[in-house]
């Protein structure tokens, strides 16, 4: 089992940015796919970024595609969300997922499609 916390989140301008991350601890981080998820008010979870266990492939949601860019350190157990040009639209709350995978560079863009859950961060975008 892995566990994940997110941090980073908060108030921010129309047009800035935000770092977001999440810090997993439990078993190999490095043996698990990762994405960001969202959650704006009254919607669905929906998908914004994933990222393969090593790193090598990636996958963005076209809402966010060269605005926001995922990353991860396995030798630190972090993954990361730059978020930049954010726009009132990505206000939500942002969980960070984990699925275990053996697939070097397959990533998942569905929630049902990972097994653990950080309990999120608020991001709010003013106009």
């Amino acid at each position: 089992q892995v566990q994940l916390v997110e941090s980073g989140g908060g108030l921010v301008q129309a047009g800035g940015s935000l770092r977001l991350s999440c810090a997993a601890s439990g078993r190999t981080f490095s043996s698990y796919a990762m994405g960001w998820f969202r959650q704006g008010p009254g919607k669905e979870r929906e998908f914004v970024a994933a990222i393969s266990w090593r790193g090598r492939g990636t996958r963005y949601a076209d809402s966010v595609k060269g605005r926001f860019t995922i990353s991860r350190d396995n030798d630190k157990n972090t993954l990361d969300l730059q978020m930049d040009s954010l726009k009132p639209e990505d206000t939500a709350v942002y969980y960070c997922a984990a699925r275990r995978t053996g697939q070097l560079f397959r990533v998942w863009v569905l929630p049902l499609e990972y097994d653990y859950w950080g309990q999120g961060t608020q991001v709010t975008v003013s106009s």
